[in-house]
């Protein structure tokens, strides 16, 4: 798939990105990235970088590509580069030249101690930075570009959008799929066998790492959370199966959670008690759904689900709200969560149009196993909208 088109929109995105928060200039500076990959590559790159490389964008619009002459020809054929220089034996004159010829009063690196996907920049390389640009200005003048990336990553270009959908719609005829298969007796590594058996067939990758992702907990003796499916645990009458998964198609996630009560013999509808669980749940998620709009901060729209839940007689749950989603299942920049130290600042993000999060939350039952709901949402100028078809009731096997 030709991606260009893509990483055109996203550098059109960066150079408004820093209009809008009068940065002069956002430097990526990388070098051997299968080793050591800058997440923000893939916005507005694509590809791997061999040597020493530098992507410069500027708020008057400059793209500049500093890069190893064997490198080059990929970066012109992107198409969103107006200018491509080439080195040989070093960068590091040619760099300096075209920051100085810029003379940024601001330069934004990618640093962060809030947000992972905006820390591509190792210590190395920032001792390497400093030492080429010495006895200049511009080493006084860095800043996080941890403002630019949150917006960048999080503000979905049409093309990332539509992504995003095939994902989702492929994670939901997989979810089909295992509700159409599943019977008692069969342990969570089957479905997950299952499961990924399909994969190979569409030539697709799951949202997070292959052997966690689906995640399953069959029964309530089953540990909800990240763990790998297990044989030992079985599809059984009267209980829940849990499934948290999520497709990643054309380079973008969908990250979904799906619940079925397997019913007993003679049951024609889940337990009432289950029923009221599953119903408190899904109140709580649309009380946080209700509440994300453009403006809102990121831990507002977790104190509204949060304290839904609470007020329906369940603890809370040990994790943020919502995420986003894009080229990973959990993309970087505003978290909607509580305001805890393992989150740092970005429950303080403020969400935009454009952000897709999942949002995600659920309740542990006594004797059947975890009700955990997860949709993936898209927020405009007037609310959020669903992206997945959100589950109404516990789908019944």
């Amino acid at each position: 798939m030709d991606n260009h088109p893509l990483i055109c929109e996203k550098l059109d995105q960066a150079v408004t990105i820093l209009q809008r928060l009068s940065i002069d200039a956002w430097l990526t500076f990388v070098r051997e990235t299968v080793l050591t990959p800058d997440p923000s590559l893939n916005l507005i790159v694509g590809s791997e970088m061999v040597w020493q490389s530098a992507f410069i964008i500027t708020r008057d619009g400059k793209r500049i590509a500093i890069v190893g002459l064997h490198d080059a020809e990929n970066i012109r054929q992107i198409g969103g580069y107006t200018e491509v220089l080439t080195y040989v034996q070093g960068i590091s004159d040619t760099l300096r030249k075209a920051l100085l010829d810029i003379n940024p009063s601001s330069l934004a690196l990618n640093f962060s101690e809030n947000d992972v996907a905006a820390d591509g920049l190792g210590h190395g390389m920032m001792l390497l930075l400093r030492r080429y640009l010495k006895d200049t200005p511009l080493p006084d003048r860095f800043i996080s570009s941890e403002k630019v990336i949150d917006a960048l990553r999080g503000q979905k270009s049409p093309i990332e959008i539509e992504r995003i959908k095939t994902a989702i719609a492929t994670t939901q005829s997989i979810f089909k799929q295992v509700g159409e298969l599943a019977r008692p007796g069969m342990s969570e590594l089957e479905i997950a066998n299952y499961v990924h058996t399909r994969l190979i067939e569409k030539g697709l990758g799951t949202a997070w790492d292959w052997d966690y992702c689906p995640t399953i907990s069959c029964g309530p003796d089953s540990p909800v959370g990240h763990a790998g499916p297990q044989a030992q645990y079985t599809v059984q009458p009267g209980t829940l199966i849990h499934m948290d998964f999520g497709v990643r198609e054309n380079n973008y996630c969908a990250d979904l959670q799906r619940v079925w009560y397997v019913q007993k013999p003679g049951e024609d509808a889940p337990p009432a008690d289950l029923v009221s669980a599953f119903g408190s749940a899904r109140k709580a998620l649309l009380a946080g759904f209700n509440a994300l709009r453009p403006g809102a901060r990121g831990w507002e729209i977790d104190e509204a689900a949060r304290s839904t839940l609470v007020a329906e007689g369940y603890p809370e749950y040990q994790h943020a709200f919502g995420h986003h989603v894009g080229q990973m299942a959990h993309d970087g920049a505003t978290v909607l969560g509580p305001r805890w130290e393992r989150y740092g600042d970005t429950p303080y993000g403020i969400i935009e149009a454009g952000n897709i999060f999942a949002i995600e939350l659920g309740v542990v039952t006594e004797g059947y196993g975890y009700v955990g709901l997860e949709e993936n949402v898209l927020v405009t100028e007037n609310g959020a909208v669903w992206l997945s078809d959100p589950q109404e009731a516990p789908w019944l096997i």
